[in-house]
């Protein structure tokens, strides 16, 4: 009994506390004690005694203890609850050096600190192809930071894409085998119940306050659209769970999973969001076509159930009116787009097509080359043209490069898991389509879950393109020529030539098969 005590103590002790040999651990708990004793007796009047920003300060220690003892388990946290942080986060902003930083920066530095040290700690985990995809991104938005016409505001997107990076890798440090796969997927299904559950909440606080467009929910996250395309994602991955065949759901989960896939398609309707509906109807075009084509049928009904909906009918008709350029409160929001698209692309000088002017140069120079900007920083509303301007043609190019790579290496994984490499590139497409109209480089939280996701389905193609390799090589030296022995040695020649009998009635089958 003492014995088997003594053995969970040990484990326990190996899974939550560092040992003796880790001694980078032991450095950093010494610096984080250090630095919490010096920052204390400062911190309270710098945060003016507001409670959520007081927060920052327990949340950096608990996230530094969690990063130096259970990395994965500390993702898995980030993932689950960060959908339901804006409208927390938000209040923990203070002003540092002039830019306004909280609990959320310290989350984003987090995230990237944790996807190094998984990386540092097992580099073979990674491949190569997938470093190599994101490389010339990531190079080329390191020197459109050097073109910044704002220095500090580039730093910070360039941030934020790192951890987009980091996102990515890190899902691979989850992901061995397909039921781990299917773990990431229910954990990323897990993380929309709080704004699912919080979505009426919202509807109740702001629907009568009305608008320009009229009510558009966004319940937990800061802007309508983050929670469309965000819904969108979780549609997608909810679908995959109804029809896979692997983790098959039980009758009540299917009924569970089919009534909430419902109503988060009522949330997505109530977020006005035209082009996340476009991109939902393109996810079940494609999957109708390739699995199940009753679905059309359904399909090509949709389009009078919706229009009998009078928020999806009233964006739909706001298309028709405000197509002329007279003013941004007279143009509808496709009008707008077409005008801010134009006009940025005219202003370029041929010079600078391409390295472009720098990261956030768009939205810098908006005021600028647009007149109905009311000296207002305008983003692009579109990626190609936002990247084309701030990074030139090397730089759209390394896109374009980061999203084809993506999916073609996902393809690996068809033969093997049709289903999964089927959503895991459909939701690839549907972001490229989405791009074209909409700001996807700011909504840091939908594109943490894109690229979790996506790096997850990545990683489940890297194992089923190591076991082949493995079984390649296994059957290439199982099929090879009979070893070499020496010659005189009677024991050698008897096995070579029952090697070599073996090595000839393999292919007298082979040939018998019809096979060369």
């Amino acid at each position: 009994m003492f014995a088997d005590r003594t053995i969970e103590d040990g484990a326990l002790r190996s899974r939550w506390l560092p040992q003796e040999s880790n001694a980078h651990t032991l450095i950093g708990i010494i610096v984080l004690a250090v630095l919490a004793g010096i920052v204390v007796p400062f911190y309270a009047d710098a945060m003016d005694y507001r409670f959520a920003r007081l927060l920052a300060l327990p949340a950096f220690l608990v996230f530094g203890f969690l990063l130096l003892f259970n990395r994965l388990f500390l993702l898995g946290l980030i993932i689950v609850f960060r959908s339901a942080g804006d409208i927390v986060l938000d209040t923990t902003r203070f002003s540092l050096g002039g830019y306004e930083t909280g609990v959320g920066g310290l989350i984003n530095l987090c995230v990237i600190l944790l996807a190094c040290m998984l990386v540092i700690e097992k580099p073979s985990r990674l491949p190569k192809k997938m470093v190599m995809a994101w490389l010339p991104f990531l190079l080329v938005a390191a020197f459109g930071v050097a073109l910044a016409p704002s220095k500090g505001d580039a730093i910070r997107t360039y941030l934020t894409l790192l951890s987009y990076f980091a996102m990515f890798v890190a899902a691979f440090y989850f992901v061995q085998s397909p039921l781990d796969f299917r773990k990431c997927v229910k954990l990323v299904l897990w993380s929309s119940a709080i704004p699912a559950l919080y979505a009426p909440v919202d509807v109740l606080l702001h629907a009568g306050a009305g608008g320009a467009e009229g009510f558009r929910l966004q319940s937990t996250f800061t802007h309508p659209n983050i929670m469309a395309f965000y819904l969108t994602l979780i549609i997608s991955l909810t679908l995959f769970t109804l029809k896979d065949k692997v983790l098959r759901p039980s009758g009540a989960g299917r009924v569970g999973l089919t009534l909430y896939m419902i109503y988060l398609f009522v949330l997505l309707v109530l977020t006005q969001t035209r082009s996340a509906w476009i991109a939902c109807l393109l996810l079940f075009v494609f999957y109708a076509l390739l699995f199940e084509r009753r679905y059309l049928i359904y399909l090509l009904a949709l389009p009078v159930v919706a229009l009998l909906v009078p928020e999806i009918r009233d964006r739909l008709v706001d298309l028709g009116s405000g197509n002329e350029a007279v003013g941004y409160a007279k143009l509808n929001s496709f009008a707008w787009r077409l005008q801010i698209w134009e006009s940025g692309l005219q202003w370029m000088q041929p010079m600078r097509y391409l390295f472009g002017y720098g990261i956030d140069g768009f939205r810098v120079y908006s005021p600028i080359f647009f007149e109905a900007a009311n000296k207002i920083n305008w983003g692009a509303h579109n990626v190609y043209v936002q990247w084309f301007f701030d990074a030139g043609a090397i730089g759209l190019v390394a896109y374009l490069w980061l999203y084809a790579r993506t999916a073609f290496f996902i393809r690996q994984l068809a033969r093997r898991d049709k289903l999964a490499a089927f959503i895991a590139i459909a939701i690839v497409i549907v972001y490229l389509v989405v791009s074209s109209s909409d700001n996807m480089f700011g909504y840091l939280v939908f594109n943490w879950y894109f690229w979790f996701t996506v790096g997850a389905a990545c990683a489940l193609a890297a194992g089923v393109q190591t076991k082949r390799a493995t079984q390649a090589t296994r059957e290439k030296s199982e099929d090879g020529p009979p070893a070499r022995t020496p010659p005189g040695d009677v024991r050698g020649d008897v096995h070579g030539e029952q090697g070599e009998g073996r090595t000839k009635l393999r292919r007298h089958q082979l040939r018998a098969a019809g096979r060369p």
